[in-house]
Parts: C-alpha cells; structure tokens; sequence
C-alpha cells in the first residue's frame, strides 16, 4: 500500500519552487504544482491555498517574476521563472539543506 500525500515540510516550498523553475522554465501555477508533485512521486500533494500564496511571497521577495501568457489549454495564465536573486537564494538554501540533512543522518546513525 502507498503512504498517503503528506504536507509540505515547512521552509521546503520556497526550496521547491525555485529548483523546479531553475530546472523546468517558466511555468504556471498548476503546472508548477503537478510537476512538483510528479517527482515527489505520490508522497507530496500541493493545492491552490498552498502554492499560490508561495509564489506571491516569492515574486514579493523578488525570488521569481511572473507574466501572463497562454496555458497549454489556450487559458490566460500567470507563467513564473526564477531570477537571478533566486538564483543566489536556491543555492544558499540548497546549502543549508544539504548541511541539515547530514546533521540528522549524523544524529540518526549514533546508537542509543
């Protein structure tokens, strides 16, 4: 049986959103939330109320811009692509990430 969708970790959307523009292009919301999603293959579910107010915080800290386009669907969209002052903070919260995950794996390994 598969473990269901969990919430998003707090402090790992940002993270999230400015990889997947660095690697994927301009993408719109949903298509940006799918994608997400996609290669969190199952174990993360994203809605409106949780991606759309990301990347308002975002484009606000001018991580990522945005301009209207025309969606796969022929739908007026807002497309999001990452800046280079995105760019600067994906990397330094890639580092503090990768710094993170190998205290805990340090902590994790020690015997009780």
């Amino acid at each position: 049986m598969a473990p269901l969708p969990s919430e998003v970790p707090y402090g790992t959307l940002d993270l999230m959103v400015l990889k997947t523009l660095k690697v994927m292009g301009p993408l719109h919301g949903y298509g940006l939330a799918r994608r997400i999603e996609q290669v969190a293959e199952g174990s993360l579910a994203l809605n409106q109320g949780t991606i759309y107010p990301a990347l308002l915080r975002l484009e606000q800290k001018g991580w990522i811009a945005s301009e209207w386009g025309t969606s796969e669907t022929n739908r007026r969209a807002r497309f999001y692509s990452i800046t280079r002052a995105g760019r600067r903070q994906l990397a330094a919260e890639a580092d503090s990430w990768a710094r993170t995950v190998a205290l805990m794996a340090r902590l994790l390994e020690e015997d009780s």
